[in-house]
């Protein structure tokens, strides 16, 4: 297996010993960690989120646990967006730092055997080593998800019912499309987050875009660089308030306006949301892209305005 260099920045300001257990081993020396990205997919169904509790089944417990076993050592995971209790994801990306006295074997037959050793509602479908300076969260450039429904007079399919709303009200999906062009761009979108201390609320949605399929299956598809606590789901839910004809289009542009939660706006039910896929730039840009994340964008003058930045840690959920 081919092993990465350590980057010469983090070889400059680590200690020695720090530096020497963070390089990638080489056969003149023991020791070192070696950097992969692990490719995920989960049903959410019956897991508590991502993030580990006490108690609680998650996937992070789940994949921590079985990662650990299967490795036979113990295992640390970052994640490019912790997902809600009940959100799915198809596309969820993370990376670990594995000693190199860990791997006896390819990743592809990691891959197979942590295929027989997890649960069937979650998956490592690809694992791969990556630069040091990947960092599954902060070097992602956006994250897709998407929100599916069912107007249908029977609800959803019994096949697709764990990933899909049923929703008994007509939407007007050319009002819904008409509102979801005022949320693009860069917005304070405080009325649709549940606030964390010293968390900015300001972020860049790039896209926010609804389909039909026969059988009334209604989906929407949200792209941002990241998002805050909850903000997907409230999008949707707002969204559906105004396909229902129960507010104007109008109304988005108010909420845009507001700097804190607006408890008007519906939390839409979390099995409907799945991660699709993360994005992430060229490998020589990894750790520019990390550290432009890690300063993040102060508030916004509505509607168009100069700002400042502020450096504040970046907050990608969980959805």
């Amino acid at each position: 297996m081919m092993l990465s260099p350590l980057s010469p920045l983090r070889a400059q300001t680590a200690s020695p010993e720090i530096a020497l257990y963070m390089e990638p081993a080489t056969p003149e020396r023991g020791g070192g960690l070696v950097r992969f990205r692990l490719d995920i997919a989960y049903d959410g169904t019956d897991f508590a989120g991502w993030a580990r509790q006490p108690e609680q089944r998650t996937v992070e417990g789940v994949l921590v646990d079985g990662m650990s076993t299967v490795l036979r050592t113990p295992v640390t995971l970052t994640v490019a967006g912790r997902t809600d209790a009940g959100v799915h994801a198809d596309g969820q990306v993370a990376h670990v730092d594995l000693p190199t006295t860990a791997l006896t074997e390819q990743p592809e037959r990691l891959v197979r055997r942590l295929g027989r050793f997890l649960p069937p509602d979650v998956r490592v479908r690809s694992m791969r080593e990556v630069p040091v300076e990947f960092d599954a969260r902060f070097s992602a450039l956006r994250r897709h998800y998407g929100y599916r429904l069912s107007t249908a007079p029977h609800g959803a399919d019994p096949l697709r019912a764990r990933d899909t709303v049923s929703w008994s009200h007509e939407l007007d999906l050319q009002r819904m499309q008409d509102a979801s062009t005022i949320l693009l761009g860069e917005h304070d979108f405080a009325a649709f987050c549940r606030r964390r201390e010293g968390a900015s609320t300001v972020r860049g949605l790039q896209r926010l875009e609804w389909s039909v399929a026969p059988g009334g299956i209604v989906t929407v598809e949200v792209s941002a660089d990241a998002f805050c606590h909850s903000m997907v789901r409230s999008l949707v839910g707002a969204l559906i308030m105004v396909g229902e004809g129960r507010r104007d289009p109008s109304w988005i542009s108010e909420l845009l306006g507001m700097s804190a939660r607006a408890n008007a706006v519906i939390v839409a039910p979390a099995h409907g949301l799945t991660l699709l896929t993360v994005d992430y730039p060229a490998e020589h840009e990894f750790a520019v892209r990390a550290q432009a994340t890690r300063t993040v964008r102060g508030p916004v003058a509505w509607p168009h305005a100069p700002r400042t930045d502020r450096s504040v840690s970046a907050s990608d959920g969980p959805e």
